[in-house]
This record gives structure tokens, sequence and C-alpha cells, in this order.
């Protein structure tokens, strides 16, 4: 288990952490999300004792990660991929921290089987592309066997297959009863690997809850109508009290009513009906509407939009 305890750090007169606490649960994914800037990476950093709290505490398994006398043998982590001596062989970079740790170096050749690198062994760190480092990064998580998982944005530079494979990895490893906190901003992903949320904005927590809660709770649902009679089936709906604006030419896409009650009323009225749609919300939808106050960077219009 992970815990945070009002954890706060500033740098300067920045609060990059605001009194967080969260707790992150075995046995599940919890995707770790918000804006650029949020505090994320900053929190996690703090979980690792990579940076001292101003305030507050971060424990792995009930002791601060400073205190653990081999801690990648209770916590793995990924931070930053390239953090690597470029000049050691993939092997050798394993090996380097097989030895700092008591870990057998038969544990190399079993992470390097898992996460597919087998065949570079023998290849400069620094030679490795963009994904292959991302498994390497990995493979440097998992050589301890741990029950304890910190992962900040795995996903990049993976391609479709390599997605897949870490998704299935991480599940597999929740499943073993393992505590996976996984930071990505790949929110089609994070929707069909995570089944909890911790969401910060500015260092603030902003929502702690299951994927579908925080789905359901911060997103609008929404129909999508194509009837020849859209415009007078449209008056009919605003009177039920729902919102209908149009969707295009014959089309309505209707807020706050069911799609059961829409067939209803064209029945009634006797309005044809092309397609009645429930159109579900995404997890990406709900995290833009939540965290949209808590965005602290945001791009400036194009010299086209500006002119």
């Amino acid at each position: 288990m992970i815990e945070a305890k009002n954890l706060t750090k500033r740098y300067g007169p920045r609060i990059a952490v605001d009194d967080l606490s969260f707790t992150v649960a075995s046995g599940r994914i919890t995707g770790f999300l918000g804006p650029n800037g949020a505090g994320k990476s900053t929190t996690m950093r703090l979980l690792l004792g990579l940076d001292r709290p101003d305030g507050g505490t971060a424990t792995i398994a009930g002791r601060r990660y400073r205190d653990l006398r081999q801690p990648l043998r209770v916590a793995g982590a990924l931070l930053d991929a390239k953090a690597v001596h470029s000049g050691r062989s993939v092997h050798n970079h394993l090996l380097a921290l097989a030895h700092t740790q008591g870990i057998a170096a038969t544990r190399i050749a079993e992470v390097l089987d898992l996460v597919g690198l087998r065949d570079v062994a023998r290849t400069r760190a620094g030679n490795l592309s963009l994904g292959m480092g991302q498994r390497l990064g990995i493979a440097a998580a998992l050589l301890g066997d741990p029950q304890v998982l910190i992962l900040d944005e795995p996903l990049n530079g993976l391609d479709p297959e390599g997605i897949v494979w870490v998704r299935t990895l991480l599940q597999q490893l929740a499943a073993e009863g393992r505590t996976v906190l996984l930071s990505s901003h790949l929110m089609n992903e994070m929707a069909v690997t995570a089944e909890h949320l911790v969401i910060i904005g500015r260092g603030r927590l902003i929502a702690d809850c299951s994927v579908t809660e925080f789905v359901e709770r911060h997103s609008e649902h929404t129909v999508l109508v194509h009837s020849p009679d859209a415009a007078a089936l449209r008056e009919t709906i605003v009177r039920e009290g729902a919102t209908a604006t149009a969707g295009g030419r014959d089309r309505l896409v209707v807020s706050n009513m069911a799609a059961q009650r829409i067939g209803e009323l064209a029945a009634a009225t006797g309005a044809v009906l092309y397609e009645v749609t429930a159109r579900r919300a995404s997890l990406e939808d709900a995290f833009m509407e939540l965290t949209r106050e808590s965005t602290e960077y945001f791009a400036t219009a194009t010299r086209k939009d500006a002119a």
C-alpha cells in the first residue's frame, strides 16, 4: 500500500503539492492523473524519497522509502526512462542495480525475457529507441519482484503492441495483489487499464474514486437523434425540460433526457426517427470537464486564430 498524508512541497513561492492525502490500495491499478504542472511527478518523487516534503508524510508498505533496507525488493519505480548510464549495456545496467540490492544475477534474464529485451541485452542503453528504453525502465522496476510499482508515463514511445503488453502485465501484477500507481496522459488507455483514479490539480486532490464513478459524476450524457421532424421534436423535448441543440441537418443533440423517453415522445407526436443513439461519456470528457479550472498551462491562439 502507498499512503500520502498532508503532503506539501514548495519551490520558492510556488506550492507544487498542497496538503495532499490519498491511499493507493493493493490488488488494483490506480491511475494518477492531472493536467501538466499539477504536481504528479513531484508527488511521485516525494513518495520515493527523491525530494523531501515541507510537510506531511509519504509511506510505502508502512515505511518511508529511505528507511527501506532493500527498496527495490519493496517498491519498483520508473520515473525517467533516460536515467541510465548510457555507456553500459542493458544487461550491465540491470546487473549494477541487482548488486546494490542483493538480487541474484539470474533475475536479470527473467526480467529481460519478461519485457522482451533478451536480444538486445548486450546493446548499450544509450543506443536504445525510446520504446526499448521504456521497456528497460520497466525491467529495472520489476528487478526486485516488488509488491509496489510506481510508474510515471511508462507508455511513452511504445507502439500499440507495447501498450497492450504493458496493460496486460500491470493487470496481471495487480491480480497477484500488488499495488500499482500509474501515471499517463493517454486517457483512452487509462480508461481500460485503471480501476481507480487519484486526480490532482495545482497540487491538490480533486478526485479519488473508481473510474466508473468518476465518469458518471463528472460528464454529461447526451443522445444523438436523427429525424426528418427534428425541428418539431426539438420543441417537444425542450417543453419536457431537456436541452436539444442542432447537431447537423435533421439531427439533434439532447441532454438530460434518456433515449427511451425521446422515443416515447416521438411516438406520441408522430415524429419519424431514423436514429436514437445514447452517447456514452468518456474518461477524457470527464477529465477535461473536471480539470478545466485546474489547468496551469494553456496554449495561445495560433496566428490564424488570432487574426
